[in-house]
Formats: C-alpha cells, sequence, structure tokens
C-alpha cells in the first residue's frame, strides 16, 4: 500500500517565510554545498542514489562498517534514501527494471542512521517523517542534510528513474535489497533537518508545545 499524502502543515509541503527558489542537487556533493543548504530550501536530486526500506538492510550496512568491510556501493558524498522500490529482472535478461518510488517514514531507522551517515560519508539522506536527535547531530558532524519527499508522491517521484545502476543483497524481497538508481531531478523534496543542526520538526514540536501552554493557561 503506498503512504498517504501528508497534510498540507507537514514538513514535505511546508515552506517557511523567506526560502529559497528550488536548487538542483548532483551528485556527488561537497560539504560546503551541503552546509549552504538551510531548513524549507526546496530541490531535487541527480545522479546516482542508493536507498531501501529494509532494517535488516540497515543492519547488514551497519555490520559492514563495524567490521570494517567496505559497503557493496560506495557512498561517500552521495546520497541514501528510505525510498520503497519494486525492482525486477528484465524480460529480456538485461538487467532489473525499476518500477516506482515512494518513501517511507524514517523514524523506525534511526538507530542505525548516526553510524551510516557518518561510516559511509552521506551528504543527503531522505525518506519522510523526520530522524532522532542522535541522528540530527551526527549530521553536523558529517555535513549531510536530511530531505523529507512528499509521501503518496510516487507517481511525481518515479519519472525521475533513469536506470538501474546495480541491485545488492538479492536474498532480500525488491524492497529491501540495496537498490543504486540514475535519477534525474528526483523531487520535489524539502530540506527539513539542514547540516547546522536546525529542523523543522524539533520547530513544530516547539510550536505543538507552545500552543498547548496557552489553551492550558486559558483554561486555568
Amino acid at each position: 500500500m503506498l503512504d498517504q499524502p501528508p497534510h498540507a502543515g507537514t514538513p514535505a509541503c511546508r515552506r517557511p517565510r523567506g526560502a529559497h527558489r528550488m536548487k538542483a542537487l548532483r551528485l556527488p556533493l561537497q560539504r560546503a554545498e551541503v552546509e549552504a543548504l538551510t531548513v524549507g530550501d526546496l530541490v531535487t536530486v541527480s545522479g546516482t542514489v542508493t536507498m531501501s526500506i529494509g532494517l535488516p538492510t540497515h543492519q547488514r550496512m551497519v555490520d559492514h562498517l563495524d567490521r570494517g568491510e567496505p559497503l557493496p556501493v560506495d557512498l561517500q558524498d552521495g546520497a541514501f534514501f528510505h525510498l520503497s522500490c519494486f525492482n525486477r529482472e528484465r524480460a529480456d535478461g538485461e538487467g532489473h527494471e525499476a518500477l516506482y518510488l515512494n518513501p517511507t517514514t524514517s523514524t523506525r531507522y534511526s538507530p542505525y542512521m548516526p553510524r551510516l551517515i557518518e561510516g559511509a560519508g552521506l551528504r543527503l539522506v531522505g525518506g519522510k517523517g523526520g530522524l532522532d536527535d542522535a541522528s540530527v547531530q551526527a549530521l553536523q558532524r558529517q555535513g549531510c542534510v536530511y530531505l523529507s519527499f512528499l509521501g503518496g508522491g510516487s507517481t511525481l517521484l518515479s519519472q525521475a528513474i533513469r536506470r538501474v545502476v546495480a541491485v545488492h543483497w538479492t536474498d532480500y524481497i525488491a524492497q529491501f535489497r540495496l537498490l543504486t538508481l540514475e535519477v534525474e531531478d528526483l523531487g520535489p523534496a524539502t530540506v527539513a533537518i539542514d547540516a547546522h543542526g536546525r529542523s523543522v520538526y524539533a520547530d513544530l514540536r516547539q510550536q505543538a508545545e507552545q500552543r498547548l501552554q496557552a489553551l492550558r493557561a486559558a483554561g486555568a
């Protein structure tokens, strides 16, 4: 089942006052390029991106890093996204094809992300729903940002697929494999956590807490 689209006030749709025009990012990225991004920026991503929604896949990646073994794909200065994708062998036997892209919630991967962000040298991560405070700190140390993709935006996001570059760990189901695609103008996505520790999710929590306190005070 495809994830449902967010309400208008969620991070994927929220564009703060004064936000910049759409920025086109092309991988690989240098730290300075990433640090120039700020919360609320709208971006598209082009180049090779790697993805998986498998919890076992994340554990396997961390295990590789902890043992000092290289990952099957070089993610240095690259992107790793929580995007679901059904991929299969082509009918003509010439490699694989990817049928769709759709973001899934990143929060359940938070225990793995600090190790992956820094250990793999990532510049972009993303999905929807954000990451925990430990991951935000890892983003700052590494010079990496979290992108929020539109939930339910599969049709739009899938238009960015150009070809399957590589499929690793095919012992998993399709969506859990470590999949690398070439994409062009993947997005739009919102910079929801930047490389300086600013987070739209933290802002929303603070606003909600302030509103709750005001309501309690009014009812006292």
